[in-house]
Parts: structure tokens; sequence; C-alpha cells
């Protein structure tokens, strides 16, 4: 079929993951496994990397007097979890799933080694990365432009709860806030734009990595993207 991007990488927010009520919400977990196998059954090469904030944010911790770091490789087991439940999810439709995770858990998951997530990814697998970086300090944005630029991935599809893409304000709280189509990495970090940490912003303009921010809302804009429509905003380094 006529892609417009073969490998992709995909950053899931944990609470996207949840409801109200639940930790796991079972139709957001089936509604992600079958737009993912829809556009794996387009041959579309797929990495996720997925967040931890449904079940426990390090800094969200740290305040109750537990140390920094600590906090820190507790969300990224948080993020382990989430991974665990994903490609259950995900196997549940079909779609052979492979987690990678960046601290050592033979038991559930495979160390985090490029060469073989890129096999899987020809293979027709998805390769999902947990656990972050393996390292305190780091977000799961920055994750996600570090895996994204290992594999090799044309593009970061960064979905977003509730909000169609970036705005010049918060559009919950500021009803005169603007939407932008399309920025550029210098203008979002001028303009103190949340999209993104800084670390992660740098990593991908120094790779020359783009980002498509989405509302996960609709799921069916990840095949919209793939077909080359406009969706939400794209993050790139040069304008043109």
């Amino acid at each position: 079929m006529n892609n417009k991007y073969n490998r992709i990488l995909i950053k899931l927010s944990g609470e996207a993951l949840s409801s109200q009520d639940q930790l796991f919400s079972a139709d957001v977990l089936k509604s992600v496994a079958e737009e993912i196998k829809k556009i794996s059954d387009r041959g579309v090469e797929i990495a996720v990397v997925v967040g931890g904030g449904n079940i426990l944010r390090g800094k969200d911790v740290k305040d109750s007097g537990i140390e920094r770091v600590h906090a820190d490789y507790m969300g990224m087991l948080a993020t382990v979890m989430n991974a665990l439940a994903l490609q259950s999810s995900f196997e549940s439709v079909g779609l052979h799933t492979r987690v990678q995770s960046a601290i050592d858990m033979n038991r559930v998951s495979e160390p985090v080694i490029v060469r073989r997530a890129k096999r899987h990814l020809e293979k027709g697998r998805v390769v999902i990365f947990a656990a972050g970086t393996g390292n305190p300090y780091f977000s799961t944005d920055t994750t996600a432009a570090l895996r994204a630029s290992e594999i090799g991935a044309e593009v970061i599809l960064m979905a977003k709860n509730g909000v169609d893409g970036v705005y010049s304000a918060d559009p919950k709280l500021d009803a005169s806030a603007t939407k932008y189509d399309i920025l550029t990495y210098m203008e979002m970090l001028n303009k103190n734009l949340a999209v993104m940490d800084a670390t992660a912003s740098s990593m991908c303009m120094e790779n020359d990595m783009n980002v498509i921010v989405f509302n996960m809302d609709d799921l069916n804009n990840i095949s919209r993207i793939i077909d080359g429509e406009t969706v939400g905003t794209l993050i790139t380094k040069e304008e043109n």
C-alpha cells in the first residue's frame, strides 16, 4: 500500500490507558491494539514507547521523601507494567509483539538490543520499549527520541489526550489559544510550549527527527497520518 511512513515510533502516555475507575481500560487497550493491527497489516513497522503515569510518576512521589533516583526507577517499573498490558492486548488481536526493557527483566522481557529490535520490526513484529532509558533524570519523551533515532524511525507519533495538536496556550483554559499546524523545534523552545522536555527536543533536532502531535481520542488519526493526511501539529527541524 502507499504509505507515507514505513517505520514509525508511537509515544503513548500511561494515563491514556486508564479510565476513571480502572488502572487499565479494556476498551482503550482493545482500541489501541486494533488500530496498531490495522497499520501493521499495511506493512508499517511499528515501535512503541509507553509512559507510566497511570500507575506512578517519579516526579510525583519524590515529594513523599523518596530519593529522586529511587522515585525515577519506580516510574520506570510502572512503564514495564504498561508495556506488558499492551503486549497482552496486541497479541489478543494477532500481533506478534516483543517487549524490550532498559532494566533487565529476563522473565518478562528482552533487554534493549537495537539490532534485535530492528530485526523484529523487519519481521513485522511490534516492539514495545519499556523502562525508559534505564537511567534516572530522563523522561519517556527522551526515551522516544532516543529509541526512534536508534531504530531509524521516520517519525515519532506523539499521542495526546483530548488535544488535537500544539496550541499557543492550554485550549482548555484559554479560549483564544490558537493551534499550530507546523512548528520548528527552536520555535517550540522559544515559545516555551510544553510539548516535550528540552532534552527530547534537542535530541530530535540533532537527529532531524520529525514529531507529529495528534489527538489519541480518535485513533483513526494514526491511519490518516500514514495515508499522508495533515493531522495535528508537525514539529520539525526546518519549517520547509
